[in-house]
């Protein structure tokens, strides 16, 4: 593979204001302005020039440790583990890292590994830069239906979002960066995590302190996914701002008097109330709510009666809802509810509603996300379509958002499709026939550790008197 030389004009300043900088090329550049107070990453600034600070060999070594990192992921997707409690994966990721020059911490709430890897190139004291590279671990529980050789061994569970492949790329990371600890100037915190669908491990570690398990807290954090269908093979995609909705769960059973189905006047029908609702909350949606700030309301399960011709007592329904600001996360449920509520009380039934705020917008840094976009085309070229921006947010959510709360940073997502396929007619991510080729991997590697070097060698060349 062809040796990689980058260079990098970065700067620091408080607030995120473009200012082009004029002959430079490239599709970021830095100029530095000073606002006062702690420094950041800032679009469109430049404080300093770095020539050179990823090494050259960066990509020839990922390639090398590619056939191990397929090996790695082929055996953890054989055996998917379910929620916040993965011993199988914890051990398998802790055998990974046996050997190497980390610091590892063990969840409590959670079966995580917290990785700290201590750069040699900065003296120690509280104000070592440090940055968080973050993958997932749990499966789904999908049956699989995919035809590859490497198939779940668990009957009921597959990894069908793809984090057995950010597990491997983190891994790979791990021994890259490694193998330039005497060279970091900084350390990196390598957050490997349980429970992200549906059970906010990322939550749960950060309660435990993995913000600042180098010690101080992170300055900075990143996060990869998978696509089994979005874009091509080995696209790396950005997005500024929202790129992941927050999610929600809308739980409503209607409570009415049960009777025969060739009588529904002596009864008070609650599926008839349901039917009513489903329709109800598309209504609202779009009376109530901006289309410019959408809301997805989509109910996907809805149970009632036994027979055909028995009313019954109560009938319920459950529905996820993604919206993309928290003003409109906020106000939701309580249309929701009121919505709920009228349509019961129009066919006099009663209803029980709950609605359980699951997981925050996923809002990129635009700063970090400038910066994570021109390392993706350094590292991999300008040209061959290996980047993309988003211009609107995908409706899946994600439990990095909690982090992205926290400290700043970005999510960049990575097409995993096999080569060739067809997007158009590929299976999507929780299908139970996705297919995501592990071909991906050593380039997902790269670019973590790349994120993670160019990074602290920024902060280490900030003054935060700028």
């Amino acid at each position: 593979m062809t040796a990689v030389r980058l260079s990098f004009i970065v700067g620091f300043a408080v607030g995120l204001v473009p200012v082009p900088a004029p002959g430079l090329v490239g599709p970021q550049r830095w100029r530095a302005r000073s606002t006062g107070g702690a420094p950041q990453l800032a679009v469109g600034s430049i404080l300093m020039a770095l020539a050179d600070i990823l090494p050259d060999t960066l990509l020839d070594d990922s390639a090398e440790i590619h056939g191990d990192l397929r090996t790695f992921r082929r055996q953890m997707h054989r055996q998917p583990e379910i929620g916040l409690d993965l011993p199988q994966t914890q051990a398998r990721v802790l055998a990974a890292l046996d050997g190497l020059g980390v610091q590892t911490t063990l969840g409590t709430g959670c079966t995580s590994v917290t990785a700290v890897l201590r750069g040699g190139a900065v003296a120690s004291g509280a104000d070592r830069p440090s940055v968080l590279l973050r993958a997932d671990m749990d499966a789904l529980p999908v049956q699989e239906l995919a035809g590859v050789d490497y198939r779940s061994q668990v009957d009921g569970a597959m990894h069908a979002c793809g984090h057995d492949l950010h597990t491997a790329m983190l891994v790979g990371a791990a021994r890259l960066l490694d193998a330039r600890r005497a060279e970091l100037p900084g350390d990196v915190v390598l957050m490997f995590q349980p429970g992200e669908e549906g059970w906010a491990g990322a939550r749960i570690m950060l309660e435990e302190g993995v913000l600042t398990a180098s010690g101080r807290r992170v300055d900075a954090a990143y996060g990869m996914h998978v696509f089994a269908s979005l874009e091509p093979h080995g696209t790396f995609v950005t997005k500024p701002g929202p790129m992941l909705a927050a999610s929600g769960g809308l739980f409503v059973t209607m409570k009415g008097r049960g009777g025969h189905g060739s009588a529904p006047h002596g009864a008070r029908d609650p599926i008839a109330a349901l039917a009513d609702l489903v329709n109800g909350m598309q209504v609202a949606v779009t009376r109530s709510f901006d289309a410019m700030d959408p809301v997805v309301v989509t109910v996907g399960v809805i149970h009632g009666g036994t027979r055909r011709n028995v009313i019954p007592d109560e009938a319920h329904l459950e529905a996820t809802v993604r919206t993309f600001s928290s003003a409109q996360q906020a106000r939701v449920a309580e249309v929701l509810t009121r919505v709920a509520q009228g349509v019961a009380l129009a066919h006099g039934v009663d209803a029980e509603v709950r609605y359980d705020v699951e997981y925050p917008v996923t809002v990129n840094h635009a700063g970090e996300t400038a910066f994570a976009a021109d390392v993706i085309e350094r590292l991999f070229g300008f040209e061959g379509g290996r980047h993309t921006v988003w211009e609107r947010p995908l409706a899946g959510s994600e439990d990095f958002s909690f982090v992205l709360q926290e400290v700043p940073g970005s999510f960049v997502g990575l097409g995993a499709a096999p080569p060739g396929t067809d997007l158009a007619t590929a299976d999507d991510n929780h299908s139970p026939r996705a297919v995501f080729d592990d071909g991906v991997l050593a380039d997902g590697a790269a670019l973590y550790a790349a994120l993670a070097i160019a990074r602290l060698e920024q902060l280490d060349g900030a003054d935060p008197s700028s």
